[in-house]
């Protein structure tokens, strides 16, 4: 128990002197294996290599290129003239646009952080030219980009699949219904607050338009029926579906928009390797601390300490770790150690595995929006060129519409649930 309260003390003050938390976990872990007697310190290249040894893992890179190839080819353009012609002529149109697009982008990228970047570009200078204070174009884009991590293809859900020995196809199919119900709790308040201010209307598309914008969105949209339905109907595993993903954001390129170079390609193939790798030293150090916490007993010791609770409680508690820890650390290097930490204590509380893999991917979503790390919230400010310190009320604002959603979803697993069984998966 000593050494796990000294692991703690090392990644806290790291992370407080500013080291980055991959190393933060490595450093913690590497001076355990030197002090502990029954440890070889080359368990650290070995258990490194092992965490990252995952055929499933291999999807996480690929979904990461064809994000940032369909971003490059001009899809979130094209889906945001969609989201215009759909709900552009509400009151607050840019606002709803922004997370119906939101919500259409996640299908395709699977990442939160790619969803802020790549639809917040474009929507937060929209906003605010037409007269949206910055913070709240900040605010809905960053809260609406929780959605990357909830509806297929996300990325979480593959991870926490590999990590937990939880179905992906089954995760997929649950994100489903409370990602729908996140996107329109979001938009009920947008149009609340939207009557109470009196934010501006859009001109209504008419079907001319609408035909037009559909047509132009449909290739892009297509991608999601491509990913999600393949894995969840068995025609492919994640890596494999990851794979045609690639394929097909390249073949859109190259010869349907025909706005991709090869040079251009490599760009984007050596920015994503860059990106990815950072990634993947994250991942591979927090297995290795995960093990660690393992080898010392802690699931066990977890597990006994969670025994005299309320089955009810236990979700709530968990959500509400999620949600604190969030605020510090990456939602996958969280999910990578905690998900296995907190598995035992769930199978014994009788929490449905893919139930509890929901939970958490909201939950730790919820985190990429929350200061001071809020990864999300942090690009939406860069891209709107304002402090974090200036969005925070109107983030916050989503932030609770958000955990509503949440709480609703612990209460009621049927919400999760009702898709795998539905689609017999």
């Amino acid at each position: 128990m000593e050494l796990v309260i000294l692991m703690m003390v090392i990644i806290g003050v790291c992370i407080a002197i500013g080291v980055p938390i991959g190393v933060s976990l490595m450093a913690a872990s590497a001076t355990v294996l030197v002090i502990e007697p029954h440890l070889s310190f080359f368990m650290l290249a070995r258990r490194f290599y092992s965490s990252l040894d995952s055929f499933v893992l291999l999807a996480v890179p690929l979904f990461l290129l064809a994000g940032s190839l369909m971003n490059e080819t001009g899809i979130t353009e094209r889906l945001i003239r969609f989201a215009y012609a759909i709900v552009g002529h509400f009151r607050g149109g840019l606002a709803h646009i922004n997370i119906v697009v939101s919500m259409l982008f996640a299908g395709i990228s699977g990442s939160s952080t790619a969803d802020t970047a790549g639809v917040g570009a474009v929507l937060i200078p929209a906003m605010d030219g037409k007269g949206y204070s910055k913070s709240v174009a900040v605010a809905i884009t960053a809260a609406s980009s929780v959605l990357g991590a909830i509806i297929p293809p996300s990325i979480f859900f593959v991870i926490w699949g590999a990590i937990t020995g939880t179905s992906v196809a089954q995760l997929f199919a649950a994100g489903i219904i409370p990602g729908i119900m996140i996107a329109l709790a979001q938009m009920a308040y947008v149009a609340h607050r939207a009557r109470l201010e009196d934010w501006p209307v859009e001109p209504r598309a008419d079907t001319k338009e609408f035909v037009a914008s559909f047509r132009g969105a449909i290739l892009g949209l297509g991608a999601p029926i491509i990913i999600v339905g393949g894995i969840m109907f068995g025609f492919a595993t994640p890596t494999e579906a990851s794979i045609l993903a690639v394929l097909y954001a390249f073949g859109l390129g190259f010869f349907v928009y025909r706005n991709l170079t090869i040079s251009r390609s490599i760009d984007i193939l050596s920015d994503s390797a860059r990106l990815i790798s950072l990634s993947l030293f994250c991942y591979g150090s927090a297995g290795l601390f995960g093990w660690l916490l393992s080898f010392y007993q802690m699931p066990d010791l977890l597990l006994a300490q969670t025994e005299g609770l309320p089955n009810w409680a236990l979700l709530p508690i968990f959500a509400l770790l999620c949600i604190v820890l969030g605020t510090f650390l990456d939602a996958l290097v969280i999910a990578i150690i905690i998900g296995p930490l907190f598995l035992p204590a769930m199978v014994a509380a009788s929490v449905d595995p893919v139930h509890f893999g929901i939970v958490a991917g909201i939950s730790l979503a919820m985190g990429l929006i929350t200061p001071p790390y809020g990864l999300c919230l942090l690009i939406a400010c860069a891209l709107g060129k304002i402090e974090m310190h200036e969005a925070i009320a109107d983030t916050m604002k989503m932030f609770g519409v958000t955990a509503l959603i949440l709480l609703i979803i612990i209460l009621f697993p049927a919400l999760t649930t009702f898709m795998p069984q539905f689609l017999d998966i």
